[in-house]
C-alpha cells in the first residue's frame, strides 16, 4: 500500500459526515415538499433552482429547466397529500427528502410514488435542486 492510498483512507470525505436539521428546519422543508404537490406551478417555481432536474414515470421521463414547467402546469395542485416512510438526510448544504406520497384531485385516480427531493442551502435560502418520482403500487 502506498502513502498516498493510505492518506486518502484516514482523511474524512464529505459524504460520510451526517448532519442534522433542527426541527424547524425540516418542518420548513417537508412544508416546502407539500406545497411543490398541492400549491400549484408558480409555488413549485419559487422553491426550485432554475436549472433542476426533474425525474418522472414515463411519460415524460427527465427533465430540466423550462421543461419542468410545462409538464407542471397540469400536474401539480393535488387537493389532498399524504406522505409517509418520511426520512431526512443532510450532507453540508444538502439536505434529501425520502418519502413514499399518496395525492389525489377531482378526476384522477389516487396517485402513489415513491419520491426523492434534493434541497441546497444556498445563503440560508434552501431550493430543490433535483425531485424524483418512482410509481408505487
Amino acid at each position: 500500500m502506498t502513502d498516498s492510498t493510505e492518506t486518502a483512507r484516514k482523511l474524512p470525505h464529505a459524504a460520510h459526515e451526517s448532519g442534522t436539521l433542527s426541527p424547524s428546519e425540516q418542518g420548513m422543508l417537508w412544508d416546502m415538499e407539500e406545497h411543490f404537490w398541492t400549491s400549484g406551478n408558480e409555488n413549485a417555481r419559487t422553491t426550485t433552482a432554475t436549472n433542476a432536474v426533474m425525474i418522472f414515470p414515463y411519460p415524460p421521463g427527465i427533465l430540466q429547466g423550462d421543461q419542468m414547467w410545462t409538464h407542471l402546469r397540469g400536474n401539480t395542485g393535488w387537493r389532498t397529500v399524504v406522505m409517509s416512510e418520511q426520512r431526512v438526510m443532510r450532507c453540508r448544504d444538502i439536505t434529501i427528502l425520502t418519502y413514499r406520497v399518496s395525492a389525489e384531485k377531482p378526476d384522477v385516480p389516487i396517485y402513489t410514488a415513491l419520491c426523492a427531493s434534493t434541497y441546497l442551502n444556498d445563503n440560508d435560502r434552501w431550493l430543490r435542486i433535483s425531485h424524483q418520482q418512482t410509481a408505487a403500487t
